[in-house]
């Protein structure tokens, strides 16, 4: 099974890049999907989120209050890492289950792992073939968020301040996409990127 693991920081067009891949055939499996599935009404580990850190932390409907945890963990390295601790082996356990299955009935040449947080664990990095990471100007990030969703500019730079430094990203990459274009620039990029793993089957590591 070759696995092709993207990463990048927020707002740099991991999504764009990944549905890109998918257009041209590619399975992709994205953690940041998992986890937000991970976290519905209904599963276990909402449950236990409610449980190890308080039922504050849920709206009145039982969902998961995403901003006040957010802001709760952004504030506090330990309980951040708390969270870490319960989600990051829930969401391997089922990507592991979503790659296995994809390999067993679709047989690709290779597979996406959309892994946000790759270079800040350990969970990924051995079982992967490739990384690649999409980048993009920082102040182009804080741009792209701000417009998609409700955050502040000081929300979108205390979560990179979270996220391994672009230079250190670039450095630990085997591939590198940049993305300060448009989407059909982007699509083009990933597309010769796609030509190039399907020509050289991709030796792994």
């Amino acid at each position: 099974m070759i696995i092709i693991a993207l990463t990048g920081g927020i707002g740099s067009g991991k999504t764009e890049a990944s549905r890109q891949f998918a257009k041209l055939g590619v399975p992709v499996v994205d953690t940041d999907i998992i986890a937000h599935e991970l976290t519905q009404i209904g599963e276990p580990t909402l449950a236990e989120i409610g449980r190890i850190f308080g039922t504050h932390f849920l709206n009145t409907d039982g969902s998961l209050n995403r901003a006040k945890l957010r802001a709760h963990i952004l504030n506090d390295s330990a309980e951040r890492l708390k969270l870490e601790a319960l989600l990051h082996p829930a969401i391997h356990d089922r990507a592991i289950k979503l790659l296995t299955d994809n390999q067993n009935r679709l047989h690709p040449a290779y597979q996406v792992l959309v892994v946000p947080l790759l270079f800040e664990s350990n969970h990924y990095q051995a079982m992967v073939n490739k990384t690649l990471a999409i980048d993009c100007d920082e102040s182009l990030q804080i741009q792209r968020v701000i417009a998609r969703s409700q955050l502040t500019e000081s929300t979108v730079k205390a979560i990179m301040a979270t996220q391994t430094n672009r230079a250190t990203r670039l450095r630990l990459a085997d591939e590198v996409v940049e993305n300060n274009g448009s989407v059909e620039e982007l699509a083009e990029k990933i597309n010769k990127l796609h030509n190039k793993f399907i020509k050289t089957c991709i030796v792994s590591k």
